[in-house]
C-alpha cells in the first residue's frame, strides 16, 4: 500500500517580504520562523503528524530551515531520517528558486545527509531540453511524476515532504498552499498504475 503524503510549503522567506525576486536561495524571514514553530504546535495535535515516518525535503535553505524548525520534534525526538531531494525544489530559474551547492547545503546544515542529492543540481540550464530541473512545463510536469513515483513504492505509511508552492501547485497536487501550511493526501492507486504503463 503506497504511502500517505504529508505535503508541506516551506514558512516565508526573504523574497517573499518584498515580493525580491533576485534574492539567491533565500533563507527565512523572521516571521517564516515564526510560522515554522507554529507548523511545529499544528502537526504535533495532529493525528498525522505523530504517523510521520521519512521526512523528504527540497534541497534549498528555506525548505531545509522550515524542516529544522518545523518538525524539529520528529528529527530530534524521533530520529526520524530526513532525505534531502532536488527533484523537490521549486520550478523556476529566478535566482530565488535556484539553490545553493550541495558543498555550501551541507555546511549549513551538518546533521543532513546530502550525498544522494542529484550533481546536476542546482543547475536549471545547461542541456535544457534534457535538465529534469529546467523552467518548462514539460520537464516540470515530468519531475512532479518523477517524485511522486519515486515515494509511491517506499515501506513507511507516511511521508512528509517539504517543498514549494509552485511546485506542489504546478506538477504535484493541483492546490495552493500558504506559507508553512500544510496538507495530506493519498495516492490515487488507479492513476499511478496508469502512468506506469
Amino acid at each position: 500500500m503506497p504511502p500517505t503524503l504529508l505535503l508541506i510549503r516551506h514558512a516565508q522567506a526573504l523574497h517573499n517580504v518584498a515580493s525580491d525576486w533576485s534574492i539567491h536561495d533565500p533563507p527565512l524571514s523572521g516571521l517564516g520562523k515564526e510560522q515554522c514553530k507554529e507548523l511545529q504546535k499544528s502537526l504535533q495535535n495532529s493525528k498525522i503528524g505523530d504517523q510521520v515516518e521519512l521526512i523528504v525535503v527540497s534541497s534549498m535553505r528555506r525548505t531545509l530551515q522550515t524542516a529544522s524548525i518545523g518538525l524539529e520534534w520528529l528529527i530530534k525526538e524521533k530520529a526520524i531520517e530526513v532525505r534531502p531531494d532536488a527533484g523537490w525544489q521549486e520550478n523556476a530559474d529566478k535566482p530565488c528558486d535556484t539553490g545553493s551547492p550541495i558543498s555550501t547545503m551541507a555546511r549549513e546544515f551538518p546533521g543532513f545527509d546530502f550525498s544522494k542529492v542529484d550533481p546536476l543540481y542546482p543547475d536549471k540550464t545547461s542541456n535544457l531540453s534534457s535538465n529534469p530541473y529546467a523552467f518548462t512545463r514539460k520537464a516540470i510536469l515530468a519531475r512532479g511524476q518523477t517524485c511522486l513515483q519515486s515515494l509511491y513504492s517506499r515501506p513507511e505509511k507516511c511521508i512528509a515532504v517539504v517543498s514549494h508552492a509552485g511546485f506542489l501547485r504546478g506538477a504535484v497536487c493541483n492546490r495552493h498552499f500558504f506559507n508553512a501550511d500544510w496538507r495530506v493526501f493519498d495516492y490515487d492507486e488507479e492513476r499511478m498504475q496508469e502512468s506506469r504503463v
